[in-house]
């Protein structure tokens, strides 16, 4: 479903910077090297791997090591610099705007840490937006909303408003909104991890249901190690921009392939 080849993407002020910077991390240079040289910043450095259809694929890693930046990547709100995002077969980099902005709409949803909802919509139709983007007409994107939002336990909620919900209540909002569209990709940038510990537990066992019910291909970016091994199928763990390790949670934690893996992973299972 996502196939993503040797790809690098650096942060620089000038093209000549980024065109010197591509270059060192070519010659695997590394992030450090380039940053304490060019001022800039090697986000990811000749990732590869691929997430199978269906699969819920967890990335982890410090702050910085790429995670969100690869999100991006994948959704098209960032062009690879070198290397190539295949999304069910097509090169995202190569997508006309307008095909970019029908893959966003139809192929993938994206829920938010931070929620993103409209404080001046309603809860339905915050749920709803999506489909009317699409063009839905009124009534069908209201049937689904109400049926995804049923769905997450917000049924009786479809007419209040963002602020006069809990943090929790306002994340399930995000993912009803994302079910709404019945995108083939979800893709989850750290969307529990501002949540009390109970709610946090509660809507794992949400996602995990629904992809028992329905699976969709998920690539969901956490810090937490006990978060991944509820939830992955398989994991990536970054480290400044690279690949350090792919595997099943439990393989990456019994067989870390490094120092930093082994530290980090019994890091983030403490935190």
């Amino acid at each position: 479903m996502i196939a993503i080849d040797g790809v690098s993407h650096l942060f620089a002020s000038q093209s000549r910077t980024l065109r010197q910077g591509l270059a060192a991390a070519g010659q695997r240079a590394g992030r450090t090297r380039i940053l304490r040289t060019l001022e800039a910043t090697l986000a990811l450095d000749d990732v590869s791997l691929t997430i199978d259809e269906g699969e819920l694929f967890v990335v982890m890693g410090l702050s910085g090591s790429g995670k969100s930046t690869l999100i991006r990547l994948i959704n098209g709100l960032l062009q690879p610099q070198r290397g190539r995002v295949v999304v069910d077969g097509h090169d995202v980099a190569v997508m006309q705007k307008r095909e970019l902005v029908a893959f966003r709409r139809d192929r993938i949803s994206m829920v938010f840490q931070s929620f993103a909802l409209f404080p001046h919509r309603t809860v339905g139709e915050n749920a709803a937006f999506g489909l009317q983007i699409e063009g839905m007409n009124k009534a069908d994107r209201e049937a689904r909303a109400r049926h995804w939002l049923e769905r997450v336990g917000l049924g009786q909620h479809m007419l209040a408003f963002p602020h006069e919900l809990s943090g929790g209540m306002r994340q399930r909002v995000g993912l009803a909104r994302a079910l709404c569209v019945e995108a083939a990709i979800m893709l989850l940038d750290q969307p529990f991890s501002a949540l009390d510990p109970i709610t946090r537990v509660d809507l794992q066992d949400l996602l995990l249901e629904l992809q028992s019910e329905l699976p969709r291909t998920v690539v969901f970016v956490t810090h937490d190690f006990s978060e991944a091994r509820r939830l992955a199928d398989r994991m990536a763990v970054l480290e400044e921009g690279r690949v350090a390790q792919i595997g099943t949670p439990k393989a990456v934690q019994m067989v870390p392939a490094s120092d930093h893996v082994a530290r980090f992973i019994e890091a983030a299972t403490l935190s």
